[in-house]
């Protein structure tokens, strides 16, 4: 039987509490993994010598290794393709930020240069966006919730990682146990990363949705809506059919009621599909009982799968004003980072690519800084 991963929580402490160890001993277990990627377990010092044997026997420092890091000519994105154990890849994504740079409530920020990891859940997905690369892989299989915080760990020694996006491959609340017990590792002892720094995108999983908070409450849940009636999100994100439009806004009121956050909503400008003067309107008054932050994203051409166009920059700029000016909906568009190494926002989809060279750029202001705006 493949051992397991040392961070899947669930299982390394239902192991402990059968062997009669405490569970105290895991996060220093995980911290001294994460300081010493090569290490032997006779190597962490002061475990019980049970704890030693039941590691040997079950666990592995890391079921996942790094295949190849390519880093973009836009300087600040880096994103690294991951081997599994069972052979299969996924990517995750370091974007780096300055948290200074815009203002806060009028005056300047403070904060400096950091990064924002994006996390994979799945292998592929089974939600068959049209616009999106990595729907074109369908869907392979769940990661565990260790091989979702492995993502992490790797990243970690590249950058020192404040926020976590759980928008790579795969939709994360169809992983949800993985994706729940991955979240309660992130913001334990040895990462503690706040929950107020942490982003789940999901298309509208409403029996999930449901319960997110009481599971992980203080998340930023993030929705990619993409469209402001049922008929065109059907046309661009099939999956959309299993969730109307009506249920799922149902269900981010009482998200909402229950959390006290703002949402962020996701949206993809499609030239003519999309991004008309009538499709803002219909977005602002779908929203406008919320407390919301709209961010636009520019289409990223996937190649010969592309069926759709990006919208021009004035009719983004349009739409963005309309919901600004006419609704007082918080609207931003997305800074489009790592196209080069099909690092963007719908562009994760396997490869296996050469490593790429990085110059410097300018860093960037992250959306996850929007939240205290």
């Amino acid at each position: 039987m493949a051992l397991k991963s040392v961070f899947d929580s669930s299982v390394i402490r239902a192991e402990f509490d059968k062997a009669g160890i405490n569970n105290r001993f895991i996060p220093l277990i995980w911290k001294y993994v994460i300081q010493n990627p090569d290490c032997n377990w006779e190597d962490i010092p002061s475990l019980p010598s049970s704890a030693y044997s039941l590691l040997r026997a079950k666990f592995k420092a890391s079921t996942s290794v790094v295949h190849s890091v390519l880093k973009s000519n836009d300087g600040v994105t880096t994103k690294l393709l991951i081997k599994l154990q069972n052979g299969a890849f996924v990517e995750s994504v370091i974007m780096r930020y300055d948290s200074s740079l815009g203002k806060l409530n009028g005056k300047p920020r403070p904060g400096g240069p950091r990064s924002t990891l994006c996390v994979s859940s799945q292998v592929g997905c089974k939600m068959g966006c049209t616009f999106c690369a990595t729907g074109t892989m369908g869907f392979k299989n769940n990661l565990s919730s260790g091989e979702i915080v492995e993502q992490l760990v790797h990243a970690s020694r590249l950058s020192t990682i404040r926020n976590i996006v759980f928008m790579g491959m795969g939709e994360p609340l169809n992983n949800y146990s993985s994706l729940v017990d991955a979240i309660r590792v992130m913001t334990a002892s040895p990462f503690q990363i706040s929950p107020r720094k942490i982003t789940v995108s999901t298309v509208g999983i409403i029996h999930a949705i449901n319960k997110l908070h009481n599971d992980v409450p203080n998340l930023n849940l993030a929705v990619s809506l993409h469209a402001p009636v049922q008929d065109i999100r059907c046309q661009i994100m099939p999956a959309a059919r299993a969730f109307p439009l009506e249920k799922l806004m149902n269900a981010l009121q009482e998200y909402q009621k229950k959390s006290q956050q703002k949402i962020f909503i996701e949206y993809i400008m499609l030239d003519g599909v999309n991004d008309e003067e009538q499709h803002a309107h219909q977005l602002g008054k779908l929203l406008e009982a919320f407390q919301v932050v709209v961010n636009l994203i520019p289409f990223n051409p996937i190649g010969s799968l592309s069926q759709f166009i990006t919208s021009t920059n004035q009719k983004v700029t349009r739409f963005q004003k309309i919901l600004r000016d006419i609704y007082d909906i918080r609207t931003t568009v997305r800074k489009e980072m790592g196209q080069d190494i099909s690092g963007a926002c719908g562009q994760l989809v396997v490869n296996l690519p050469d490593k790429r060279s990085i110059s410097n750029a300018a860093p960037l202001t992250d959306i996850e800084d929007i939240r205290r705006q």
